[in-house]
């Protein structure tokens, strides 16, 4: 069970009681988190219990705290102990414990990021992962002689399956940067190992390719890499294709849910492909957009909702059987809530969310075209487009902007650059500039709470709270 290490106690104990968790294993502390004292807090029975026999009143399926400090708490077990004890081990009981094992037996359980409710644990599969992991690397070209660079979070997919997993069953080499995301480790650890692959979502590059020390830095080892977890700008895959040396740089798109990666661009994809779609399908893996409203696939080139099948799709949500059905419908189709087109020859392209859709007096607006658009503005660094309630419309569109550094624009040039460049009706109608964005660890933007925050500062309450059929 992979937890998030962002989590609080309140997220924390909803995580180990709903997963059922026996045994967890904890650091002392990172970043600005003390993981003795939550554990503590939660479990203050800890230093009354000897090891494996926890009696927690708010974590009674809890026995034992595994920690990796030299001189743990009372009642945690040292990280030294507990490899003691793997040594004592019968290897007969191991082995006959192991011919119990199936290949579609849950190996993992992954929580969403909860940017909607609260997270929801994805049982993933050893059939799940393994292979998902061989059939991302075969579109890489991947071999035993790849120096992998892995910034993203481990606890996460990304970084579990494409990470740690895909080098393992290449032999290929696992290089850690840095304990979190810092964009000058990265690069400072491409050019001392001579890296042939790079991992990232869309920030962690934006911010790679705008450190200032950028240039100083050799980056011409790098061949390919792997770019998920939200939509890239296209400017921004531009970029890492030519200044990084990237020009095999893959996008994947797919989920938590899917194992991750459903469709992945090829090496020798047309430029205008590589940059404006996430690719294909994977092998063994079917895929069709629908209706969301209909459930009808809709023709070629039409939007709709994007839905997945086949090996890659997680057993369900763990321990709660109302959410499966919600996602993976009675024919074994996992629904998105993505919005997506398909174009003859099978490339995916996402144009948005089915949540984040804008309808402004019944035109329906997609965020990502607009910010598309707005990325293409020389001073602009990230743009995130969100709708916002209004009284006349329903909705109104606005855009979050953050600018390269030293930068300054106004909401009037904003205006003039989208005049006659995009349709009157998507022209945002209000501008916030800002220094960061709501995200989540993983990278995420978190459009929910932009939207509270802008409805907030906008003073739309009235507009909010009008009730619609």
């Amino acid at each position: 069970v992979n937890i998030n290490p962002s989590y609080r106690t309140h997220e924390l104990e909803y995580a180990l009681n709903q997963s059922g968790c026996k045994m967890i294993v904890i650091e002392d502390r990172f970043k600005y988190s003390n993981y003795h004292e939550m554990v503590c807090e939660l479990a203050p029975e800890l230093e009354r219990n000897q090891f494996g026999d926890l009696k927690a009143k708010k974590l009674p399926q809890l026995k034992t705290v595994v920690s990796l400090a030299e001189n743990p708490p009372a009642g945690m077990m040292p990280w030294a102990t507990l490899k003691s004890r793997a040594r004592e081990m019968d290897i007969n009981a191991l082995e006959e414990r192991g011919k119990t094992l199936s290949f579609d037996d849950p190996i993992n359980i992954q929580y969403t990021s909860g940017t909607t409710g609260r997270p929801k644990g994805a049982t993933l599969s050893h059939h799940n992962i393994l292979n998902n992991s061989i059939f991302i690397m075969r579109r890489m070209n991947f071999t035993d002689k790849e120096r992998v660079i892995i910034p993203v979070p481990l606890y996460h997919c990304f970084g579990m399956v494409l990470g740690n997993l895909g080098c393992l069953v290449n032999g290929a080499t696992m290089i850690y940067p840095s304990a979190s995301f810092d964009p000058q480790a990265v690069l400072e650890t491409v050019e001392e190992e001579k890296a042939t692959v790079l991992y990232g979502v869309p920030t962690m590059f934006i911010a790679e390719l705008e450190h200032p020390d950028f240039e100083k830095y050799n980056l011409s080892s790098l061949r390919t890499g792997m770019m998920a977890g939200s939509p890239c700008p296209i400017e921004v895959m531009k970029k890492v294709q030519s200044v990084m040396h990237m020009s095999d740089v893959q996008v994947g798109y797919g989920m938590t849910e899917t194992s991750p990666v459903a469709t992945q661009t090829k090496i020798g994809t047309p430029l205008e492909l590589q940059v404006g779609t996430v690719g294909q399908i994977h092998p063994h893996v079917e895929i069709k957009i629908i209706n969301p409203e209909t459930g009808l696939v809709v023709p070629v080139g039409e939007a709709g909702e994007l839905c997945m099948r086949g090996y890659n799709i997680m057993l369900g949500y763990w321990d709660d059987e109302e959410q499966t059905r919600k996602a993976i419908d009675a024919a074994g189709w996992m629904h998105s809530e993505d919005l997506a087109t398909m174009d003859e020859e099978g490339y995916i392209k996402i144009v948005g969310r089915i949540k984040d859709m804008i309808i402004r007096g019944g035109e329906n607006i997609y965020p990502k075209e607009i910010e598309e658009f707005l990325f293409t503005h020389p001073k602009i660094s990230q743009v995130q487009v969100i709708g916002v309630p209004d009284l006349k419309y329903g909705e109104a569109v606005m855009a979050w902007i953050q600018l390269k550094e030293g930068e300054h624009l106004s909401e009037e040039e904003m205006r003039e650059y989208c005049k006659g460049s995009i349709a009157y009706f998507k022209v945002p109608s209000y501008f916030k500039f800002t220094d960061e964005f709501p995200m989540t660890v993983t990278g995420k933007v978190r459009k929910v709470d932009m939207r509270e925050i802008s409805i907030k500062e906008l003073n739309l309450a009235e507009a909010s709270s009008v009730k619609t059929a």
